[in-house]
């Protein structure tokens, strides 16, 4: 049967992605056969126009991973509320009238994961979220709908954030909650990490990587071998997707 309804990610590499598997999956199970998932690899965002043109009769719904989330505003019509709060997109829906309008459903999925993780309150937690790009927007707006404190952690000095140079013990272990937003440690670069002080952490810290492939990247394992509680990104993957699914299939 051809395929009527497309969906897809957009992303520039795109080897380490489930979200082609989950929504297959999820559309065999549903009986859904007129629909596709598709990787759409651009090597640079300017390509997207001619993406749009090419399947824009098709076309339903995108997701947006590294590093087009905060690029990929620019071609598009009109953002959500939350999305244009943080400048950053994951998710487009190709509107009844032919505009393309922006969400963001990365706010969604980690947040319900991470509330799912933490054992303490967040609302006293003292984080550090390492990395500036699109993905760190959505975690700075959780954490701070939940009232916890956070610092960013960059390699370049910026304005209220650090540099991993910086992280010296007496700061590393004054922290409760360590989110990677990074794509450091995705596969097949497994031996990749974020410059830490790993030899200081102690086991009442949480570790909570954005990475789920693999399963325990060299950031969780060094948490683990410290006792810390640790976290993969999948059940964000997951939740974000069931929203953007939702968002793509509802009357806006």
């Amino acid at each position: 049967m051809d395929k009527s309804k497309i969906y897809g990610l957009l992303g520039r590499t795109l080897a380490h992605s489930f979200s082609r598997s989950y929504f297959g999956e999820k559309f065999a199970k549903e009986a859904l056969h007129d629909h596709d998932y598709l990787n759409f690899e651009l090597e640079d965002i300017a390509q997207f126009k001619e993406l749009i043109e090419d399947k824009k009769e098709l076309l339903q719904g995108l997701n947006v991973t590294i590093p087009y989330k905060e690029a990929v505003i620019p071609y598009l019509d009109e953002l959500d509320p939350v999305a244009a709060s943080m400048a950053a997109v994951n998710t487009i829906k190709f509107m009844p009238d032919g505009k393309l309008k922006g969400f963001n459903t990365d706010v969604i999925g980690f947040r319900d994961s991470l509330i799912d993780f933490y054992s303490g309150a967040l609302d006293q937690a003292n984080c550090l979220v390492l990395g500036t790009g699109g993905a760190s927007k959505a975690v700075a707006y959780v954490l701070e709908a939940l009232g916890a404190d956070y610092q960013f952690v960059s390699r370049r000095k910026g304005d209220q954030q650090l540099t991993y140079a910086e992280l010296d013990k007496t700061l590393f272990q004054s922290v409760d909650l360590i989110i990677n937003t990074t794509p450091l440690g995705t596969f097949p670069n497994v031996e990749e990490c974020p410059d830490l002080p790993y030899e200081y952490l102690t086991q009442s810290q949480h570790l909570y990587d954005l990475v789920y492939n693999p399963k325990l990247t060299k950031f969780l394992k060094f948490g683990q071998e410290k006792g810390c509680s640790v976290k993969n990104g999948l059940e964000m993957l997951e939740k974000q997707a069931e929203a953007a699914w939702e968002i793509w299939n509802k009357t806006l």
